[in-house]
């Protein structure tokens, strides 16, 4: 075991007295060591039932001849944090989650993990982890939040919030609505209730291995999801005993199956960004190109909020991620392990119940190709992420002149005062890994587009990101960024844009020598934070189109 190191023989006396100190009993020495890093914080909805957690993952631990020890990691809210500094931080935190996990890993020895996790940039860190680290782990998602209600109706925060300030703004609804929805839209803990980043990551972590099956949709505060965490923690230990690792886990078979379910759920585009990231931590190569091949090859058979009208309530009550792999048998690898000790042909084989009106039928998909596209062309060229699930099919294919905004705020200004018009194609950049910094969700302008009853005559591209609310026919993850010197910084306003979706062309249409011409005029912009870890960050990040990391130096 790897807490040997700091447990035994004569040289360990001191590291050994400091852990009696802890509390550790002296017969609970010669257990595995296995620390559950927990990001428990009052601050998060998401987040604030992970104490419960924490108690059942420690019980199971126990249950197993394991010994628990339990450490902080810190989160954002990303629903707190947009629209001000604070959404900077985001991206930028997952690496930091990453690191923490490693060092206090590695400092203490661990000899194996469980990562309690819910939200955007929290999980995807804890699975960077888990894979630099590559010692036992298993990862307890701490579920999704139930829907609200409202008179008669289901609510959800993003469309039922965010969406709602725009329809107050234009007269839709009333000051009284508008105060009713934000009391009732997110009814208490649980990540937010649709298919956005946070629940379309517990969904791929499910389907990479990572956790046990159910546990990717499974209500959080439900019982169910406690005796998730008890049995995680039991598991962890036998899988130490067992040496399993994360990267025998998470293959590049079981990365492609993620891919592939991303596709038929329609899942978030910030997901693209998290698993380039997650498989260069196991040294596995990922490019956009696999992305978009998979995703022609995979039919979307849900259709979950923000784009449709599901919950993740209901993709839960339908037969979770077990049944959608079900039906997607076919289009899927169905020989990787888990870490239950289960392949996915087992987990597959024990499915007795499909609700096919949430879970569609391959042959009867709600599209034929998967939810997220990968464009190119001359603004794009080393790619671009659309939530092609998101658009309608009157917006697939679109060409309107663009609207140029240096900023998130100015845009949010200009569009709030109504400056925006049928048939503009609205740019915010310099909002890039490097030029945000830390790629801000755009999530506050395209809910005040689609609330204003633009969403299928104006379309958003931008070098930043969507979050994984967002509707409509917005682009992001432009790379080269602007800060980079990539095409979109030549923009001018009245410039005419082409999308074609279904082509996966993004391009502006002005002569090659126009754009040379431009590109000799501009000079690179100086930070817009210039201090602390996020000027840091703009140091070292590298481009969207590589998912935004800071680690390229993978432990063989």
């Amino acid at each position: 075991m790897k807490s040997n190191n700091i447990k035994e023989g004569i040289d360990r006396t001191p590291h050994r007295s400091l852990l009696y100190a802890t509390g550790i009993a002296k017969s609970e020495m010669k257990k595995p060591f296995i620390g559950i890093a927990s990001s428990f914080t009052d601050l998060i909805p998401g987040h604030v039932g992970i104490r419960d957690l924490e108690r059942a993952a420690e019980n199971g631990v126990y249950s197993n001849g394991g010994h628990p020890f339990v450490f902080g990691i810190p989160g954002i809210c990303d629903g707190v944090a947009m629209g001000h500094l604070g959404m900077h931080y985001s991206l930028p935190s997952r690496e930091l989650i990453a690191d923490m996990v490693e060092t206090v890993a590695e400092a203490h020895c661990l000899d194996g993990l469980i990562l309690l996790t819910n939200c955007d940039k929290i999980t995807p860190g804890m699975l960077m982890a888990s894979l630099r680290l590559n010692i036992p782990s298993v990862v307890v998602t701490a579920g999704p939040m139930l829907s609200g209600h409202y008179h008669g109706n289901r609510l959800s925060f993003v469309r039922d919030t965010f969406e709602a300030v725009a329809k107050f703004r234009i007269n839709e609804i009333t000051e009284k609505e508008l105060n009713d929805l934000e009391m009732c839209a997110c009814p208490g803990q649980g990540s937010c209730q649709g298919l956005y980043t946070a629940n379309t990551m517990a969904c791929l972590t499910e389907v990479l291995g990572m956790s046990l099956p159910g546990a990717g949709t499974a209500l959080a505060g439900s019982a169910i999801k406690k005796r998730m965490a008890f049995e995680s923690g039991a598991r962890v230990v036998d899988l130490v005993r067992d040496g399993i690792r994360p990267r025998d886990i998470a293959t590049l078979d079981s990365f492609k199956n993620a891919i592939a379910v991303d596709m038929a759920l329609g899942g978030s585009s910030n997901s693209v960004l998290h698993l380039l990231a997650i498989a260069n931590e196991a040294g596995i190569k990922l490019d956009l190109k696999l992305f978009d091949e998979i995703s022609k090859n995979t039919p979307q058979i849900t259709s979950l909020r923000p784009a449709g009208e599901y919950f993740l309530e209901d993709l839960d009550f339908a037969g979770g991620i077990p049944s959608l792999l079900y039906e997607l048998k076919t289009v899927i690898n169905v020989n990787p392990v888990t870490v239950s000790g289960k392949s996915i042909s087992e987990i597959i084989s024990g499915v007795d119940y499909v609700n096919n009106e949430v879970i569609r039928k391959i042959d009867n998909p709600y599209r034929k190709e998967g939810g997220i596209a990968v464009l190119y062309g001359n603004l794009a060229p080393n790619g671009a992420i659309i939530k092609s699930s998101g658009v309608s099919p009157s917006m697939m294919k679109f060409t309107g002149n663009t609207v140029v905004f240096d900023s998130e705020e100015s845009a949010m200004e200009n569009i709030s005062k109504g400056a925006i018009k049928e048939g503009d194609v609205v740019v915010i950049r310099y909002e890039g890994p490097k030029g945000g910094p830390g790629m801000r969700e755009m999530l506050a302008p395209t809910s005040q587009i689609v609330g204003m009853g633009l969403g299928e005559k104006v379309a958003l591209i931008t070098d930043g990101r969507f979050s994984g609310g967002t509707r409509g026919p917005c682009i992001g993850h432009i790379s080269p960024e602007a800060q980079e010197g990539g095409p979109i910084a030549l923009l001018n306003n009245g410039d005419k844009i082409e999308i074609d979706v279904a082509g996966r062309k993004l391009n502006v249409l002005v002569p090659d020598e126009e754009l040379n011409k431009r590109k000799l005029k501009i000079s690179k912009k100086p930070k817009k934070i210039d201090y602390g870890y996020l000027s840091r960050y703009a140091d070292m990040v590298s481009s969207a189109d590589e998912g935004a990391i800071i680690n390229r130096n993978i432990r063989k």
